[in-house]
């Protein structure tokens, strides 16, 4: 199972490589492990055309040391090492260090995933050397001022010279704010790609299973990470215990946040009746999800990741930019009795649901994300050149 971004690149799909005769000078701006799984796809088709700006921004260890593992050893990458801080701070120390790289190797177009800190810090030092911008997941909108990633996501899509909008929800959200519709293309999401790439097969799925003590369809996978749930002790709190009443074993990996917070707020008791594990490698993860009976989490990867492994997912959150998934694959819920009520409904006949979630298409896309995106960056750089890059 591909478990390096070597490995990613070399099955990301099932056509061969789609390079677009010049694209080279692509620079790929990520920090955290969700933007380098989501990009995978993408350095593959770019090849060595592509640069690496990897920001540091997740800075614990045992993470950092995945995300290392999972990065191109090459001159073309770049590590910035910019660690953790108050996000104005770190916003301000990722920009000026990427636009440091970028005065020294600006390439033709750089490319930003997503809505972290990183992303922002490479639309906006893109922005301050003229290079065109490439937005992949645009227009997702929560409409929730509270998450910051809602404001990182409306600024890179409004800097941005093309917006790769995920689905045709996203593009409204694109329109409705007055982006111009030619710097929008729909191309799905390289989730789907990446996840068909990394996906073990059912054989070695049921031998991370079983390594575990754990069965198909006789337990609950949970992720819990996000500030709103894990900043706030009470709040935490009670997520922890709700899922510790849930009638089946729950698998926890735990999220270096998560594990700070509770250490920080007294609540390692709470963990007791949970299955706890280190944050897994993303194989590993997409095993455990694939035969969880329900997920519940609050991560926004993982409502796509679902809808992919025809999962049922609960999400623990008080706002989503993901409502696609909602009604089908999953429904939203605040932190409290409702995890377990909903839980229950999708436990009632696992078998059942299992079999119906099967025959329901993802909406992020049939695996062609990576052409659709290569694409429309080529017309992209036809328009800002003149000069044609294919043919």
């Amino acid at each position: 199972m591909p478990t390096t971004t070597a490995d990613f690149r070399e099955a990301a799909g099932n056509s061969p490589a789609v390079r677009p005769a010049g694209t080279g000078g692509v620079t790929l701006v990520c920090g955290t492990r969700p933007e380098l799984i989501k990009l995978a796809p993408l350095m593959r088709a770019f090849g060595d055309g592509c640069a690496v700006v990897y920001t540091g921004q997740h800075y614990d260890r045992s993470l950092y040391s995945r995300i290392r593992a999972d990065l191109p050893p090459s001159d073309r990458f770049h590590e910035l090492g910019v660690g953790a801080g108050r996000r104005g701070g770190q916003l301000g120390r990722t920009v000026s260090a990427v636009d440091e790289v970028l005065a020294d190797r600006p390439g033709r177009v750089v490319v930003v995933q997503g809505d972290t800190t990183s992303a922002l810090a490479g639309a906006l030092a893109a922005n301050a050397h003229d290079l065109p911008l490439v937005h992949v997941e645009a227009g997702l909108r929560s409409h929730d001022r509270a998450m910051p990633e809602e404001h990182n996501r409306v600024l890179i899509d409004h800097l941005a010279d093309l917006c790769c909008a995920p689905t045709e929800l996203n593009r409204a959200n694109l329109l409705a704010e007055n982006v111009p519709a030619d710097r929008i293309a729909v191309t799905g999401n390289t989730v789907v790609e990446a996840l068909q790439t990394a996906l073990p097969s059912a054989e070695d799925r049921w031998a991370v299973l079983a390594a575990r003590g754990l069965e198909r369809d006789r337990f609950v996978l949970a992720t819990i990470h996000r500030p709103e749930n894990v900043d706030d002790p009470a709040r935490l709190a009670v997520i922890l215990r709700e899922l510790g009443r849930l009638p089946l074993p729950v698998v926890f990996p735990l999220h270096p946040r998560t594990a700070k917070s509770i250490e920080a707020a007294g609540l390692r008791p709470l963990l007791d009746p949970l299955v706890e594990l280190e944050p897994q490698a993303y194989p590993a993860f997409l095993a455990l999800a694939a035969e969880a009976a329900v997920i519940v989490s609050d991560s926004g990867g993982i409502q796509e990741e679902a809808s992919v492994l025809k999962r049922p997912v609960v999400v623990v959150r008080r706002s989503t930019e993901r409502p696609e998934i909602d009604g089908t694959f999953g429904t939203r819920v605040l932190p409290g009795p409702a995890i377990g009520t909903e839980v229950a409904r999708w436990l009632d006949d696992v078998v059942g649901h299992r079999e119906r979630l099967r025959n329901l298409p993802s909406p992020y896309g049939d695996g062609s994300a990576t052409a659709r995106i290569v694409a429309a960056l080529d017309v992209l750089l036809d328009h800002r050149t003149g000069v044609p890059t294919a043919g």
